[in-house]
C-alpha cells in the first residue's frame, strides 16, 4: 500500500480516461461565494475503482456532477475520455447511477432498463437484448416483468446499475448508490458490484461515506477533506482482485482502513 498527496494530472495527449488540472467550482449564492471544490488534481486511468470519501459536504457529489457535464467547474480543465465533460455527456460516454434508483413506477424492469437506448433510437430487438444481458450481469435475469414496487430496494438499486450499464459505457459514474440500505444488502450489493467490475472492467467512480466500503471496492480511495474540497490523500490498495467480504478481517485490509480513517483525520485539522 502506498499514500501519496494528490499528483498533477497527466499532460496534453493522457490516455486518463478522466483528467483534472487545478479543478475549481464555486457557487456564487445571495450570502457570497461559496467554494466548493479547490485545486483539483487527478488522473484515472481505464479499469480503475475509484472511491471518493471524504466528510459530508466535502464536494464528493460535485467532482462526479463535473465530470457528468452536471454542473460547470469555475477554474482549471477537466477531460472526460479525451474531451470535455459536455463532449462526453452528449457521445454517451458514461452511465450515472444515482443515491435512489430513480425507476418508473408504471414501467416493468425491463422497460426502465431499456429506457436510455429508446432515447438512442436503438431497434427493438437491440434493446431487448441488450436490457436482458445487463440483467444477467447484475443477477436479476427473470425479473424483466416485474415492476418496481415488487422488488426489494436492493434489487431496484440492480435494476439502475443494469440501466447504467445498458448502453455499455466504459465509465461508470456511482453516486453513493447503497448508502441508503441495510447493512446485509449493501454487503451483498458491493460483492455483486466487485464481481461485474471484474468481469467488465468498466473504470468506476464511485462515492461513498463508508471507510469499509471504499477499501473494499476500491483500486485507489481518493480522500477528501471538508469544504472547500481538495483532494488530500490518494492511497493505493492492494487487496487481491477475487477478494471476498472475508478480506475485511486480514490484516492488510485494517491497514488500508487505518490509513484512510488518519487521513480524514488529518482533514479535519484543516477546520
Amino acid at each position: 500500500m502506498t499514500a501519496s498527496m494528490a499528483a498533477p494530472a497527466h499532460e496534453a495527449g493522457s490516455t486518463a480516461v478522466v483528467d483534472a488540472a487545478g479543478l475549481g467550482l464555486t457557487f456564487q449564492t445571495p450570502d457570497g461565494p461559496v467554494v466548493a471544490l479547490e485545486d483539483i488534481n487527478i488522473a484515472i486511468e481505464h479499469g480503475e475503482f475509484i472511491s471518493l470519501i471524504g466528510p459530508s459536504g466535502c464536494g464528493k457529489t460535485t467532482l462526479l456532477r463535473v465530470i457528468a457535464d452536471l454542473v460547470a467547474p469555475t477554474g482549471g480543465a477537466i477531460t472526460v475520455k479525451g474531451t470535455t465533460p459536455h463532449e462526453a455527456r452528449l457521445n454517451r460516454s458514461y452511465g450515472y447511477v444515482f443515491q435512489a434508483p430513480a425507476l418508473y413506477p408504471w414501467r416493468n424492469v425491463a422497460r426502465n432498463v431499456q429506457l436510455p437506448l429508446e432515447v438512442m433510437g436503438l431497434p427493438r430487438e437491440e434493446r431487448a437484448r441488450r436490457a436482458k444481458a445487463s440483467l444477467a450481469t447484475v443477477g436479476l435475469s427473470g425479473f424483466e416483468r416485474k415492476f418496481p414496487w415488487q422488488l426489494s430496494g436492493g434489487m431496484q438499486q440492480r435494476v439502475s446499475i443494469a440501466r447504467a450499464m445498458s448502453f455499455e459505457p466504459e465509465l461508470l459514474l456511482m453516486d453513493e448508490p447503497f448508502g441508503a440500505l441495510d447493512e446485509i444488502t449493501r454487503d451483498n450489493l458491493n460483492v455483486h458490484l466487485l464481481d461485474l467490475w471484474a468481469r467488465t472492467r468498466p473504470t468506476i467512480i464511485f462515492v461513498t461515506h463508508s471507510i469499509p466500503e471504499a477499501v473494499f471496492l476500491s483500486s485507489r480511495i481518493v480522500v477528501m477533506s471538508p469544504r472547500p474540497g481538495r483532494i488530500l490523500r490518494i492511497i493505493d490498495s492492494d487487496l487481491p482482485p477475487d477478494r471476498d467480504l472475508d478480506v475485511r478481517e486480514t490484516g492488510r485490509f485494517l491497514e488500508i482502513a487505518h490509513e484512510v480513517r488518519l487521513a480524514l483525520r488529518e482533514g479535519h485539522s484543516y477546520d
